[in-house]
């Protein structure tokens, strides 16, 4: 099961994101509140919660399994699961960059699989390799940028690394992350096409089932018609 984090507060102000370190919007607690209730509803409770290390996915998932009453140690975090790193485009606002770019690199920057925005400075990588979040993780999980296409590499290794031997051993698993790194998930898990990724958007809050290799919303009507938002605002 995926499940991409409440809004939160960045999304609500429009920002390229990425690995910047937001919490929830109290609009975003809310989503992973109905998150949590939907998965209880379906009898969908997780044996494992897998979640990145930024704030926004840990608070949904902690909101979710404190909804879902899950025993202590049932939360693990793997920075495998980050939001895809933005680079110089980092904290800046979606519609000034498309006002300078235009919207064919906006777009390219954005939703393509295989164009990384420009690299971050020096002194803006200083301050991200200096932050309490990446001081304590791996050299390789802070790069100056990334294309979607380095962000399915390290979810296909965290795939293999941590799904793979969980569901062989019959657990049910919950997946918490952002919307480009479950994007990247869902392109691996299901080696899609280059047309069918940038089709793809994954709206917040919103839990995504996989049975048999395919893949349903819980809610799909609400789902379907938020992603369709998203779609228009030019995606995840």
């Amino acid at each position: 099961m995926l499940l991409r984090h409440g809004q939160s507060t960045a999304n609500a102000a429009g920002l390229f994101t990425g690995i910047l370190d937001p919490g929830l919007s109290a609009s975003g607690a809310d989503e992973a509140r109905a998150a949590a209730a939907l998965l209880a509803c379906h009898d969908l409770v997780p044996d494992t919660v897998l979640v990145s290390p930024l704030q926004r996915a840990g608070q949904s998932a902690h909101i979710a399994a404190t909804v879902l009453n899950l025993p202590a140690g049932t939360v693990r975090v793997d920075w495998r699961l980050n939001e895809r790193n933005y680079g110089a485009l980092t904290g800046r606002h979606k519609d000034d960059v498309r006002a300078e770019a235009g919207e064919v690199q906006f777009l390219a920057w954005r939703r393509s699989v295989d164009t990384a925005p420009p690299p971050m400075p020096d002194e803006q990588f200083a301050v991200f390799a200096g932050s309490a979040l990446f001081r304590g993780l791996p050299a390789r999980a802070l790069t100056r940028t990334e294309s979607l296409r380095d962000v399915m590499s390290r979810v296909a290794e965290f795939h293999t690394e941590q799904v793979v031997p969980l569901l062989a051993a019959g657990q049910t698993v919950l997946v918490v992350a952002h919307g480009n790194s479950l994007r990247a998930y869902c392109a691996v898990l299901e080696n899609l096409d280059k047309p069918a990724i940038h089709r793809l958007n994954l709206p917040t809050g919103h839990p995504l089932v996989y049975r048999d290799g395919k893949r349903r919303y819980l809610d799909a009507p609400r789902a379907e018609a938020a992603a369709l938002a998203l779609t228009l605002d030019g995606g995840t």
